[in-house]
C-alpha cells in the first residue's frame, strides 16, 4: 500500500512539471509575436494650464498634458519654438505675439508611430501691451481763484490714477468714459508740472501731461492813476484819463458811463465830489495785458477845475477776484488855465500857436532869430531845435526860453521818449536832454552825415538822413547803431505808427520797418515830389512835401495815395492832435484836415515866414 502511494505521488510530479514546461513555451510564443505588432494608439492631450487673459506678455507660456512623447504641431494664430512632447505635462513659451484675440490657436502631437493626438484648442485669450489713450477734454481755467479746481480727462481704458508734478487728488480710479478729478488745495501760483498717470489692469500705463494753469486768490489794487493825484495844468482837451492795475484784469469789469453824466460804471471821472460824472466817449479800452485803462472825455474838461478819479470795487481781476475796497483819489489832477493846441516854428526863430484845433493861429513871442526846424511837445514841455544848435522851450507855448546847447550845429530833428529829448543834426550830431530840455549833452553818432529827422517808438530812437542813412538806438539814446537802409535817397522825416516805423524823403522816397528799426523796406509812392516830413494819427500815416503834395496810408504804409492838396506851396512839416491833422510850409502856409487826411483846408496864418515844422500839446 505505501508502495503505491509513493509510486502516484511520483507520477503527478512528473505530470506537473510536464505541465508548466508547455505553458512556458506557450508564453515564450505570445511574447515574440508582440514584438512585431503596429502600434495603432494615439497620444491623448488635454489643456493644463491656460494663458491668463487679457495678458501683456507677448510671448505667454501654455501648459498641456500627453500620454506619449512625440512632436508637437502648432495651429492658428500660434507658433513655438518648442516641437516636442515628452509623456507628462508640457510648457511651451509661444513665439511673439502682437496685440489682439487669439482664438484660432490649436496643438497636435504626433507620436512615434505616426498616431495623430486629438487636436488640443487652446483657450482663446487677449494679448493687450498698450496702455489707455488720455486726452485733455477740460483743463483747468486760467487764471483761476478756486484752489480746489476741477479737471476733466477722456480715458480709453479703466485703471488706477497717480499724480505727479504739484497737483494731487483723492480720485485714484478712472473709468472708460470722461473723468472729472477735483485736485486738492492748491497755493497761489502757476502749475506747470502736473501730471496723470493711468494705469491699466495690466500695468500698462500712459502720462497725461496737464496744460499750465494759474491759481490767483489775491485780490488786485490800484497800482497808479493817469493823471496823478495833485497834477496840475493838464490839458482840457486830454485824452488819457486811466487807471494801472495790480494784475490782468477782467476787461468786462472795467466800465463807464458814456450815456449821461451820472456816476455810475466802475471807473469814473467827477469835479464835484461824484454828485455829477464826466460823461466819456467810448468804454475803457485796455492795454498792458489788461492792466492799464483808459477812457477819453466826450468833450473836453473844464479849465482851472479839480477832477477826482473813483474805481469801485465792481472791477475784478481775470480770475474773478474783486478789488478789496472801493478807490477814490482825495487830491485829483488840475487843468491847465488856458488851453493848448498846436505849436508851429518857422524861419527867423517864428513862433505860431492854436488854441482851438488849429483853426486860427496866433504869434508867440521867440527867444531866437535863427531858424527853428522842428518842434516836438512832451512831458508838459515844448522843445523846438534849430540853426547854430539853437534849441528853445516853452511849458505852455506862451513864453519860450533859450536852453543851453551842447553844440552850434544845425538841429534838424527833435523827439521825446522815456523822459528824454533827442535832436539830430549836421554832420550826423546826436545830442539829448534828461531834464526836460534844460540841459543837453552830445552822444556819440555812428555817422557823419546830416540827420534830418528823428522819432521815438517801442522804445527805440530811430534817426534818418543823407544818402538813406538810419541810425538806431535801444537803451535811450545812449548809443546808437547804423542801420542798414533800403535807399540811397536822402531821408527827411520818420514817424511810428502801429508798431511801424515810417521814413520819407528825396523823390518821393518812402521806408518802413515793422521790426522797430532793425530791418527796411521801400514802400511803393505815387508822387516824385521830395517828402519832407510825415506823422501819425487814428491810424493813419500823413506825409507831405514839395509842390503842397500830401500823402495818406491807412494800412500801416504799405500803400499810399494822393490827397487833394488846397495849395502849391511847399509843406515841411505835419503833425496831429485832437483828431486834427495840420500841416505847414512855405509863406507861413498853414493847412488842416478834421477827416483823417482825407480833405484839407486853408487856414489865415499870422506871418509869412516859412514855417518848418508843427507839433500838438496836450
Amino acid at each position: 500500500m505505501k508502495k503505491f502511494l509513493f509510486v502516484f505521488l511520483i507520477s503527478c510530479f512528473s505530470l506537473t512539471v510536464f505541465s508548466c514546461a508547455k505553458e512556458d513555451d506557450a508564453a515564450k510564443t505570445t511574447t515574440d509575436n508582440t514584438n512585431t505588432t503596429t502600434d495603432t494608439t494615439a497620444p491623448v492631450i488635454a489643456e493644463v494650464t491656460f494663458i491668463t487673459t487679457p495678458n501683456n506678455d507677448s510671448t505667454p507660456n501654455y501648459t498641456f498634458s500627453s500620454d506619449e512623447a512625440g512632436t508637437i504641431t502648432y495651429g492658428g494664430s500660434c507658433s513655438s519654438s518648442i516641437v516636442s512632447s515628452t509623456s507628462g505635462n508640457n510648457t511651451i513659451t509661444l513665439v511673439s505675439l502682437s496685440e489682439g484675440t487669439y482664438s484660432n490657436c490649436t496643438i497636435i502631437v504626433t507620436d512615434s508611430t505616426g498616431n495623430v493626438s486629438n487636436s488640443l484648442t487652446i483657450t482663446s485669450f487677449i494679448v493687450d501691451t498698450s496702455a489707455a489713450t488720455l486726452v485733455e477734454v477740460t483743463a483747468v481755467t486760467t487764471p483761476d481763484n478756486d484752489t480746489t479746481p476741477d479737471y476733466t480727462f477722456l480715458s480709453s481704458e479703466s485703471g488706477t490714477i497717480t499724480y505727479g508734478g504739484s497737483c494731487s487728488s483723492s480720485t485714484t480710479s478712472a473709468t472708460t468714459d470722461n473723468n472729472t478729478v477735483t485736485f486738492n488745495a492748491l497755493v497761489d501760483g502757476t502749475y506747470n508740472n502736473c501730471t496723470i498717470t493711468v494705469t491699466d489692469n495690466l500695468s500698462n500705463s500712459v502720462i497725461l501731461n496737464m496744460s499750465s494753469f494759474v491759481i490767483d486768490t489775491t485780490a488786485p489794487t490800484v497800482s497808479s492813476i493817469y493823471p496823478t493825484g495833485n497834477q496840475s495844468d493838464v490839458s482840457i482837451t486830454t485824452d488819457n484819463i486811466s487807471v494801472t492795475f495790480s494784475e490782468s484784469m477782467d476787461n468786462t469789469s472795467v466800465t463807464t458811463n458814456t450815456s449821461n453824466t451820472s456816476c455810475s460804471g466802475s471807473f469814473a471821472l467827477s469835479s464835484d465830489n461824484f454828485s455829477t460824472c464826466v460823461k466819456m466817449s467810448s468804454s475803457p479800452s485796455s492795454s498792458n495785458s489788461n492792466k492799464t485803462f483808459t477812457v477819453d472825455p466826450s468833450d473836453n474838461l473844464i479849465t482851472s477845475r479839480t477832477y477826482l478819479t473813483r474805481v469801485t470795487t465792481g472791477v475784478k481781476d481775470s480770475s474773478g477776484n474783486t478789488l478789496g475796497s472801493q478807490y477814490e483819489t482825495s487830491s485829483g489832477f488840475t487843468t491847465e488855465s488856458s488851453p493848448r493846441g498846436f505849436v508851429a516854428v518857422g524861419h527867423s526863430g517864428n513862433i505860431v500857436r492854436s488854441t482851438d484845433n488849429g483853426s486860427t493861429w496866433d504869434n508867440a513871442t521867440s527867444p531866437t532869430a535863427n531858424n527853428l526846424l522842428q518842434v516836438v511837445f512832451g512831458n508838459n514841455t515844448i522843445v523846438a531845435g534849430g540853426t547854430y544848435g539853437n534849441i528853445v522851450t516853452t511849458n505852455n507855448g506862451i513864453t519860450w526860453d533859450n536852453a543851453t546847447s551842447s553844440t552850434t550845429n544845425h538841429l534838424y530833428g527833435v523827439t521825446l521818449g522815456n523822459d528824454t529829448f533827442v535832436t539830430v543834426g549836421e554832420s550826423g550830431y546826436i545830442i539829448r536832454s534828461t531834464n526836460n530840455g534844460t540841459n543837453w549833452n552830445n552822444v556819440t553818432s555812428p555817422t557823419t552825415n546830416n540827420l534830418y529827422g528823428v522819432t521815438f517808438g517801442n522804445d527805440t530812437f530811430v534817426g534818418v538822413g543823407w544818402s538813406g542813412n538810419i541810425v538806431r538806438s535801444t537803451d535811450n539814446g545812449i548809443n546808437w547803431n547804423n542801420v542798414t537802409s533800403s535807399t540811397t535817397n536822402n531821408l527827411y522825416g520818420v514817424t511810428l505808427g502801429n508798431d511801424t516805423f515810417v521814413g520819407v524823403g528825396h523823390s518821393g522816397n518812402i521806408v518802413r520797418s515793422t521790426d522797430n528799426g532793425t530791418t527796411w523796406d521801400n514802400a511803393t509812392s505815387p508822387t516824385a515830389n521830395h517828402l519832407m516830413e510825415v506823422t501819425f494819427g487814428n491810424n493813419t500815416f500823413v506825409a507831405v512835401g514839395y509842390s503842397g503834395n500830401i500823402l495818406r496810408s491807412t494800412d500801416n504804409g504799405t500803400t499810399w495815395d494822393n490827397a487833394t492838396s488846397p495849395t502849391a506851396n511847399s509843406l515841411f512839416g505835419v503833425g496831429f492832435g485832437n483828431n486834427t491833422f495840420v500841416a505847414v510850409g512855405s509863406s507861413g502856409n498853414i493847412v488842416r484836415s478834421t477827416d483823417n487826411g482825407s480833405t484839407w483846408d486853408n487856414v489865415t496864418s499870422p506871418t509869412a515866414n516859412l514855417l518848418w515844422d508843427v507839433t500838438f500839446s496836450e
